[in-house]
């Protein structure tokens, strides 16, 4: 099957907050506290649809997962209680999310490698991304994925891993 990685839209709201409901269900069931306090939410999910950082991995005509890009949007990862591997522009990503359906099929990596694609195509050597201390699945594929670990970041009061990988030469 296809896959195509595509800006969301208004009309995806429903069915990625579907994702994201799952999502958030299967990290109380891990025993996670990732997810756990409101967040995210229907209206975080409308905001990065309408500002445009919203993104959606689509298998066929299916919804298969979904995160939130920015580019040097994250004030909480100047705080860093370790230190970063560069200083210089970067990708950020949030809130990944596989639909229940696609679980099993390295959806979340095939999410990261259209993030690093992405990044590539912004001339931008370096990923920045967090996840709760107990998110085994993320820091798996972190690890998968070539990510390093920098150290901690603040969110809403509570500590998070923080990683950054630094991509090969942009051509």
């Amino acid at each position: 099957m296809n896959s195509y990685f595509v800006q969301a839209t208004v009309a995806d709201i429903p069915h990625i907050w579907s994702i994201l409901q799952g999502a958030i269900a299967r990290r109380k069931a891990d025993g996670s506290q990732q997810w756990q306090d409101g967040y995210p939410n229907p209206e975080v999910l409308q905001r990065d649809i309408k500002s445009g950082v919203g993104y959606i991995l689509k298998i066929g005509d299916e919804i298969a997962g979904y995160t939130a890009i920015l580019i040097n949007d994250e004030p909480a990862y100047a705080g860093i209680e370790g230190a970063w591997l560069t200083n210089d522009d970067f990708v950020v990503f949030h809130r990944v999310a596989v639909a229940q359906e696609f679980l099993g099929q390295g959806i979340a990596k095939k999410l990261l490698t259209y993030i690093e694609a992405y990044a590539r195509s912004k001339g931008i050597r370096s990923l920045k991304a967090d996840t709760n201390f107990d998110n085994a699945a993320m820091l798996a594929t972190f690890e998968k994925m070539g990510y390093q670990y920098c150290g901690e970041v603040w969110f809403r009061g509570n500590p998070r891993r923080a990683y950054e990988k630094v991509l090969a030469t942009i051509p």
